[in-house]
C-alpha cells in the first residue's frame, strides 16, 4: 500500500483547520478508506483527535525540531500503512521561525519537501470577494507550494457563499465546498489548546456530526482526487531520541498524557519495553523497569488526587534511589515540592526536586527550544543537544537549590537561560523533547 497525501492549512490560526480536518478524516473513515493523520509542528492534543477520527495513531511532523532523515522515515513508514495521509497545518501555512529554507517548522515546509498539495481553509465570516485576494497571494507566495483548492468556512448565507466562490473561481482555483456558521460544533478549549480528546464523553457523536457536515457541504471526491503520492525515503531505523532504558515505566493517565507518539514508537523499535502505570490510581512505577518517565499533561487539574497518592509517591521515591526518574513539564512539576493551583491552593508533590510551581501566577512560556544537557539524564548524555519546545503557563514560585539540567536557546540560537533541575538520579525540565539534533 502506497499512500497519497495532502495538507489542510489556513492563512491564520482559528480559521477552522481542525474542524475541517476532523470532518474530512471521519468522513473518509466512514467510507472505508484507510486514512491516517499527522499534525505539523509541536502539538499533543490534535493528534489524539486525529486518532479518534481515523482509528489509527496520530503523529507529528516538525521541520525545525526533527532532522530530515527522521521526517523521511516517518513519512515512509506511514506511506506503506494507509491509502491517504492528511496533514493538519499549524498556525498559518507559511508561519514558522526564521531559519534555513525548509527548516522553519511551517506547514509549507512539508508541502514543499514532500510535494503535497494544500487545501486552504478560509474563514470568510467577515469578508466576501476580498477572500480572492488572499488566495491570490497564497498562490504566488512560494512556487514550491501548490494550493490545490480552498474550503470556505463560516459562510453566512447562499448569497455570501456565491460572492466568495465566484471571485475565487476566477483565479482558476477549485472551491471544494463551503461550511456554514455552526458554533455548536466547535470543540471547547483550555489554556493549552483544545480540551483533550479523552475528556469528551460525546466525542464519537461529535465526530459523526463533523463527518455528516463534511459529506453534506464538501466535495470529498474532489478533495481526495487532489492528493498526490507520498514521496519519501524508504523507512529506516531512525530514532528521534535513544530509549532511556531497556524497560521504561511511563506514567499514563488523565494527568500525564503529553508524550509524542514518534518517541514511543522509536523506543519500541530500538528494542525497549514500555510499562504504563497510573499515578492517579495510586500506582507506583513497576519494579521491573530500569527508568521512569513522567510526561507532561494537566497535573494542576488533579493536584489534590496526586497529593494524596501515597503509594505512588513512596514507590517513586524508592525507585529513584536506584534508577533514573525524569519528568517533562507537568511531570517536572510533580517532581517538585508542591503545585499551587489556579485558586491559590497549594498541594504537596513528591519533593524529589526542590522547586515549586504555581498556576495562580500564570505566565505563558512558548516557543521552540534547543537544550544542551549539563549532565547525563534519560534525555541523553552530558553535552547532548536535543530540540523541542516549551509551552506552559505554570511559573516557578520557588526555584529551589537543585543544579539546572539544561542550557536553553531559542530557535535562532539565542540563549534563554537554564531549565530544570537534577538531584541524584532525578531530573526534570519544562522543556518537551522532540528529537536529538542531527550531527552537523
Amino acid at each position: 500500500m502506497t499512500a497519497r497525501g495532502l495538507i489542510i492549512a489556513a492563512p491564520n490560526s482559528g480559521a477552522g483547520k481542525t474542524t475541517v480536518t476532523l470532518g474530512v478524516l471521519a468522513a473518509f473513515k466512514r467510507r472505508g478508506i484507510a486514512v491516517r493523520a499527522a499534525k505539523a509542528g509541536p502539538d499533543y492534543i490534535d493528534p489524539a483527535f486525529h486518532a479518534a477520527a481515523t482509528g489509527a495513531q496520530g503523529f507529528n511532523l516538525d521541520t525545525w525540531a526533527m532532522p530530515p532523515a527522521l521526517l523521511d522515515a516517518l513519512m515512509g513508514e506511514t506511506a506503506g500503512d494507509c491509502e491517504l495521509l492528511v496533514i493538519e497545518g499549524v498556525m498559518g501555512l507559511f508561519d514558522g521561525v526564521a531559519g534555513p529554507s525548509g527548516r522553519t517548522g511551517a506547514a509549507a515546509d512539508l508541502a514543499a519537501r514532500f510535494a503535497l498539495p494544500v487545501v486552504l481553509v478560509l474563514d470568510v465570516q467577515a469578508q466576501a470577494q476580498s477572500a480572492a485576494a488572499v488566495v491570490r497571494g497564497f498562490l504566488s507566495h512560494d512556487s514550491a507550494v501548490r494550493i490545490a483548492g480552498v474550503v470556505l468556512n463560516r459562510v453566512g448565507s447562499d448569497r455570501h457563499r456565491a460572492l466568495v466562490a465566484d471571485a475565487i473561481a476566477q483565479l482558476g482555483v477549485c472551491v471544494f465546498g463551503a461550511l456554514p456558521r455552526e458554533d455548536d460544533i466547535v470543540l471547547p478549549e483550555r489554556h493549552l489548546g483544545l480540551v483533550q480528546a479523552s475528556e469528551h464523553g460525546d466525542l464519537r457523536s461529535r465526530l459523526d456530526r463533523l463527518a455528516d457536515m463534511a459529506e453534506r457541504y464538501l466535495d470529498l471526491e474532489a478533495v481526495i482526487a487532489c492528493a498526490r503520492s507520498v514521496e519519501a525515503a524508504t523507512p529506516g531505523a531512525v530514532c528521534a531520541l535513544p530509549p532511556p532504558g531497556q524497560c521504561i515505566a511511563l506514567a499514563s493517565d488523565a494527568a500525564f498524557t503529553f508524550v509524542y507518539a514518534h518517541l514511543l514508537a522509536g523506543w519500541r523499535k530500538a528494542g525497549a519495553e514500555i510499562a504504563t502505570f497510573s499515578p492517579l490510581a495510586d500506582e507506583p512505577p513497576p519494579e521491573s523497569c530500569d527508568v521512569c518517565w513522567l510526561p507532561g499533561g494537566y497535573p494542576e487539574l488533579h493536584a489534590g488526587a496526586l497529593a494524596s497518592a501515597q503509594r505512588f509517591r513512596q514507590g517513586l521515591a524508592r525507585f529513584a534511589q536506584t534508577r533514573p526518574v525524569h519528568g517533562e513539564c507537568g511531570g517536572y512539576m510533580v517532581l517538585g515540592e508542591g503545585i499551587e493551583d489556579a485558586n491559590g491552593t497549594r498541594h504537596a508533590m513528591t519533593g524529589l526536586l526542590a522547586h515549586s510551581t504555581s498556576f495562580a501566577k500564570r505566565k505563558l512560556h512558548l516557543g521552540y527550544r534547543e537544550a544542551r544537557l549539563r549532565a547525563g539524564s534519560p534525555l541523553g548524555p552530558m553535552g547532548a543537544v536535543v530540540r523541542g519546545h516549551e509551552f506552559h503557563y505554570a511559573t516557578l514560585s520557588a526555584a529551589g537549590s537543585d543544579e539546572p539540567l539544561a542550557e536553553l536557546a531559542d530557535a535562532q540560537g539565542r540563549a534563554v537561560g537554564t531549565d530544570g533541575g537534577r538531584r541524584g538520579r532525578v531530573t526534570g525540565t519544562f522543556f518537551h523533547a522532540i528529537a536529538r539534533k542531527e550531527i552537523d
